[in-house]
């Protein structure tokens, strides 16, 4: 039986002025695992993420953690917050301090850790993240990759087991978008619960274990990744492209080129191995 970290229940949330952003939204993610939500613009992601920190709280239903809800003192809260840990979009919005090292050093003092765990926190997210040779480096000097790296850092040196990132890739070049996500795979391996907001479908398909479709501050949708990008009823509504791997798959299909069986492939490597040699060879 699953074992969900974070589940949201039937919340409701209404920002000041009276726009509804929340309606009603349920989902439960698993602990461990890599989960994907996706949707268009104001569809409430980043609302739903910062009702999984308890930045905001629901005008109605319910936020769980660990199996027991969400309660709003400070003590409480700022349990919460070190357990799931949260990276804007816009790093601007996340740092505040005059250096790097003061910057990802905030999270762990503010723990009441002692200062040896706390360089050591600090020395092994910088290190993680490539930017150890910027720790003096003033955070408003930084290009936006270098940005969002060390909001990633400022999480990680506070080793929570649930790390929630919205648009991990936005305005990043393939490098740096590689290695924000070769971090977040390597936190997983390590058994935190990684959650991203993204408009990326590729990504999505070929990252996460489970994805979350929400539209109208509703979840439309959820499932296996292979399983929701073959729903094209869900993906017109949702406005979401295919992944590339699933249009080639389909056409390939259709050509009869796939051994009887074949499941959709969630790489370009898996891609290759399903395509008959012959087929490939003809190319």
């Amino acid at each position: 039986m699953a074992e969900y970290i974070l589940e949201a229940v039937d919340i409701e949330y209404k920002y000041p002025g009276g726009t509804v952003a929340l309606g009603g939204l349920s989902m439960s993610v698993e602990k461990g695992g890599k989960a994907a939500v996706l949707g268009p613009n104001g569809a409430g992601k980043t609302t739903l993420f910062l009702h999984f920190n308890g930045i905001l709280r629901p005008s109605r239903g319910r936020v769980r953690f660990a199996g027991r809800d969400v309660r709003y003192d400070q003590a409480s809260l700022m349990e919460l917050r070190k357990n799931v840990g949260i990276v804007f979009q816009d790093p601007d919005t996340q740092l505040f301090s005059s250096s790097v090292l003061q910057e990802v050093s905030f999270g762990p003092m503010n723990m009441g850790l002692p200062r040896d765990e706390v360089l050591r926190r600090v020395q092994g997210a910088l290190e993680a993240t490539g930017i150890i040779d910027l720790k003096h480096r003033p955070t408003h000097f930084l290009s936006d990759g270098q940005k969002k790296r060390v909001a990633i850092a400022d999480v990680l040196a506070m080793d929570p087991p649930v790390i929630i990132i919205d648009e991990p890739t936005a305005c990043l070049d393939p490098r740096c978008r590689r290695h924000v996500v070769d971090l977040l795979d390597a936190a997983n391996r390590e058994g935190k619960t990684v959650i991203m907001s993204t408009h990326d479908v590729d990504l999505a398909y070929s990252w996460a274990d489970r994805v979350f479709v929400v539209m109208d501050g509703a979840l439309a949708g959820e499932g296996r990744p292979e399983d929701v990008f073959q729903d094209g009823e869900l993906l017109e509504r949702a406005g979401l492209d295919r992944p590339w791997l699933v249009e080639i798959y389909g056409e390939i299909k259709k050509k009869g080129w796939l051994a009887a069986g074949s499941p959709p492939p969630r790489t370009k490597e898996q891609l290759y191995d399903i395509i008959p040699d012959g087929r490939r060879a003809s190319k």
